[in-house]
């Protein structure tokens, strides 16, 4: 489906899956700088003069991580489930050349829209699978289990991440993509009282050994909507880290491991398929475009 242009000159698509609205909007701001919004929800900011710069405080946390992989610079192997604008890829391209990635999306012409207007690096070694994460992942070469260093997970129809991947059973086709050194990075966006967060730290949980998690301090307290980004991985995570993530911002941020996190995770029930349900939809005004 093709791309428009409105009375603003915002180009946008409708969704031919889902039905949503797919904006891209200049950042206002920052020269060379665009959002993707979709059904009226941020979901991406990419600056296509500097794709290492990161925008949005979640994604600085997760490129925080991302940083600790290995050594600096060095390519990596890593599977995005959910596509936005390709932030991720393309930092992950543009810190650490030759890495090779596969994005996996289900909203086809939402690739292709980004693709059009903000187009990534001909170099970048990106292969974008199309289809439902869940069932991408049951197909992924079995060559690829044992030695992805990278695994996130960044799902959403429109403002909400849909039930079916929030389930002990749909983690447990991400964790043998790992690397020994490997790490799955989720966001996970809730609101008040972060009972749909602490059921997904129990979640994680019970399928890798060891869990932290991010976000603003009044976030991980529960009492506003925010993201949550969730650190999993089969090995234990350095934690010496965790000094220079906070030094570095954004603020106000926090951290939980150890005995912090097991609380936190005992406050929620693990998600099955059975009991899994959609993430809580945010107040429309929590998210604006602005133009």
């Amino acid at each position: 489906m093709g791309s428009r242009r409105g009375n603003d000159d915002i180009p946008s698509v409708t969704l031919g899956l889902s039905g949503h609205l797919a904006e891209i909007a200049p950042d206002e701001y920052v020269d060379g700088a665009y959002q993707l919004v979709v059904d009226g929800t941020p979901q991406s900011h990419v600056n296509m003069a500097n794709p290492g710069e990161l925008f949005f405080e979640y994604i600085q946390r997760m490129g925080h991580v991302i940083d600790l992989i290995g050594d600096p610079g060095e390519p990596i192997t890593a599977v995005h489930l959910g596509a936005g604008a390709l932030t991720i890829p393309r930092y992950v391209e543009a810190t650490r050349p030759g890495s090779r990635q596969q994005v996996v999306e289900i909203e086809s012409d939402l690739v292709e829209f980004v693709r059009t207007e903000l187009p990534w690096s001909k170099r970048a070694q990106i292969r974008v699978r199309h289809g439902d994460a869940r069932e991408v992942l049951g197909k992924l070469p079995p060559g690829l289990h044992g030695t992805v260093d990278l695994v996130v997970i960044d799902i959403f129809s429109g403002a909400r991440t849909p039930a079916h991947v929030t389930s002990r059973e749909f983690y447990a086709l991400a964790a043998p993509l790992l690397s020994p050194r490997g790490v799955i990075l989720v966001n996970v966006a809730d609101g008040p009282g972060s009972a749909f967060a602490k059921a997904q730290a129990a979640t994680l949980r019970s399928v890798l050994p060891h869990v932290i998690a991010m976000a603003e301090a009044q976030v991980l307290k529960g009492r506003r909507f925010g993201n949550f980004v969730f650190v999993a991985a089969p090995n234990p995570i350095d934690t010496d880290w965790l000094p220079r993530l906070l030094a570095g911002g954004p603020h106000p941020a926090k951290v939980i491991d150890g005995a912090e996190l097991d609380a936190f995770a005992n406050a929620g029930s693990i998600v099955t398929d059975d009991t899994a349900t959609a993430s809580p939809l945010p107040e429309r005004t929590i998210f604006t475009l602005k133009r």
